[in-house]
C-alpha cells in the first residue's frame, strides 16, 4: 500500500494542469496542421486526376488542329486559351488556371521533317510557398503531345535505331513562368528555389527574435517576482514606466544581438554551400540555372527594393513590441520555475503555426476555420510581409500591419495597467494550486 500511495503521489505530481494545457495545444496544433496539409494534398490530387488541358495554338495549322482532336479521343478536355502576341501573362487575366501550353509557330513544320518540335510551358505563380509550384502543372498535355509526336514520326520513318532514339525521346519544353502581369523565360521551379533561398532567412530571424525576447522577459520578471526584488524595484524613485520601458529595450537588445549572430553565421553557411557548388561543378548548368533565375526575378518584377525591405523592418520591430508586451503579461503570471517554462509555450505556438504553414502554402488557399485562426495570429504577418510585397499583395500586407498595431496597443495597455498596479506583485496562475504568494500573505497576517 505504502508503493501504490506513493506512485500515486507522483503520477497526481506529474499529471497536473500544466501538462494538461500542453496536451491541449498540441492536439490543437496538429489538428490546424492537418487541415493545411489536407488542403494542400487535395489540390495536388485533383491535379493529378485532373484531365482539364490548356492548349494556346499559335501555329493553327491542320497538324495541331489534329493533334487537339487526337488529345480529346484519349479523354482530355482540351480548354483553348488566347495571348497577345508573345504576352503570355494576357492568358491569365480573369481565368482562374495557373498553366498552359503553347504550340509555337513552325510546330507542323518541324515535325514535316521529322523532328521533334518544341513546346512552350507556361505556369503562374501565385505564392511563395513551397507546394504552388507542385499543382496546375501542364504534365497531363506534354505527355498527350509527346504521345501523339513520337506517333506521327514513327509513320514517317522506318524505325532504325536513331530514329528509335528519336522517337522515344522527350519533347524539348521551354518554360515561362509568370506573376501577375510579366512574364519570363524561366521555370517555376527554379524561381520558387530562388525565392525560397532568398527568403530562408527572414523566419530564421523572426523565431529567434521572438523566442529570445520572450524567455528573457519572462525569466527577468518571473526571477525578480520571485526573490522579492520586484519589490523594491517598483518602490525606487522612478516611474514604472521607465521600469518597464528598459526592460523592453534590454530584452530587444540583447534578441538583435543573438540574431545578428545567426544572421552571420547563416550568411556564412549559405556561402560556404554555393562555393562547393561552383567548385565542384564549375560552371555548370545548375549555376547557369540559379543566375537565370536572378535574372528572371528582376524581370518579373520579384526583387525588393529600399523601400520593401524597410517595410518590412517596420513590420518586424512591431512584431517584437507586441511578443514583448505579451510577455510582461505572461512573465506576471509566473510563480515558480515550471511555470515560467510552460508560459513560453503560448508564444512559441503563435510563432511555429504560421512559419510552418507559410512554409508549405498560401494562406489564403487554407480553409475558412484554418485561415482565420492562423490570420488571427499576430505573427503570421511577419512570416507573410516579404511574399506579399513580392506577389504586390499591398491590400494585404497593410491590413495585416494594421491588424498588428491594433493587437499592440490591446496588449500593451493592458501590460501598462497591470505593471503599473500591485497585482503584478501577488497575482499568478496556479492551475488550482495554491499561490505561494498568497500563501506568505496569509503567513504574515497569521
Amino acid at each position: 500500500m505504502k508503493f501504490i500511495n506513493l506512485l500515486k503521489k507522483e503520477i497526481s505530481e506529474l499529471i497536473n494542469a500544466q501538462m494538461i494545457l500542453g496536451l491541449v495545444v498540441s492536439l490543437a496544433l496538429f489538428w490546424l496542421m492537418g487541415n493545411v496539409m489536407q488542403s494542400v494534398t487535395t489540390e495536388i490530387a485533383e491535379d493529378a486526376k485532373n484531365t482539364n488541358v490548356y492548349i494556346c495554338d499559335m501555329d493553327d495549322s491542320d497538324v495541331t488542329h489534329e493533334l487537339i482532336k487526337d488529345m480529346e479521343n484519349n479523354g482530355a478536355t482540351v480548354n483553348k486559351v488566347t495571348v497577345n502576341g508573345e504576352d503570355y501573362a494576357s492568358a491569365f487575366k480573369d481565368n482562374s488556371f495557373k498553366s498552359f501550353v503553347v504550340l509555337p509557330k513552325g510546330f507542323a513544320d518541324q515535325l514535316a521533317k521529322g523532328d521533334k518540335p518544341e513546346l512552350i510551358s507556361v505556369t503562374k505563380l501565385r505564392s511563395a510557398s513551397t507546394f504552388s509550384g507542385l499543382t496546375g502543372g501542364t504534365d497531363t498535355a506534354e505527355a498527350l503531345i509527346n504521345k501523339y509526336v513520337s506517333i506521327e514520326i514513327s509513320k514517317q520513318k522506318g524505325v532504325s535505331e536513331e530514329d528509335l532514339k528519336n522517337i522515344e525521346s522527350e519533347l524539348t519544353v521551354v518554360s515561362h513562368t509568370v506573376v501577375a502581369d510579366k512574364s519570363a523565360k524561366v521555370s517555376s521551379g527554379a524561381v520558387l528555389g530562388k525565392i525560397t533561398t532568398t527568403n530562408l532567412i527572414l523566419p530564421i530571424i523572426i523565431m529567434v527574435l521572438v523566442l529570445m525576447t520572450s524567455q528573457s522577459l519572462i525569466a527577468s520578471i518571473s526571477n525578480e517576482k520571485i526573490d522579492k526584488t520586484l519589490e523594491t524595484l517598483l518602490s525606487a524613485p522612478v516611474s514604472r514606466g521607465s521600469v518597464i520601458t528598459a526592460k523592453m529595450l534590454a530584452a530587444a537588445i540583447v534578441a538583435l544581438i543573438n540574431a545578428g549572430v545567426m544572421m552571420i553565421g547563416f550568411s556564412a553557411y549559405s556561402k560556404g554551400m554555393t562555393g562547393a557548388v561552383t567548385n565542384d561543378l564549375g560552371v555548370s548548368e545548375a549555376v547557369d540555372k540559379a543566375l537565370s533565375a536572378g535574372d528572371a526575378m528582376k524581370q518579373l518584377g520579384l526583387n525588393l527594393g529600399f523601400t520593401d525591405y524597410l517595410l518590412v523592418g517596420v513590420q518586424l520591430f512591431i512584431t517584437i513590441m507586441i511578443c514583448l508586451a505579451i510577455s510582461i503579461i505572461l512573465g506576471a503570471l509566473v510563480n515558480d520555475s515550471k511555470t515560467s517554462q510552460t508560459m513560453l509555450l503560448p508564444i512559441m505556438m503563435m510563432v511555429m503555426i504560421p512559419w510552418f504553414v507559410s512554409m508549405f502554402t498560401d494562406v489564403n488557399s487554407l480553409p475558412m476555420i484554418p485561415r482565420i485562426i492562423v490570420y488571427a495570429i499576430p505573427f503570421t504577418h511577419a512570416f507573410t510581409s516579404i511574399p506579399n510585397l513580392m506577389f504586390g499583395n499591398m491590400t494585404e500586407f497593410w491590413i495585416g500591419m494594421a491588424y498588428q498595431i491594433i493587437v499592440f496597443a490591446v496588449v500593451m495597455f493592458f501590460a501598462l495597467r497591470l505593471f503599473k498596479s500591485d497585482k503584478i506583485l501577488t497575482m499568478s496562475l496556479n492551475f488550482g494550486q495554491k499561490s505561494r504568494f498568497k500563501k506568505t500573505g496569509k503567513t504574515i497576517e497569521d
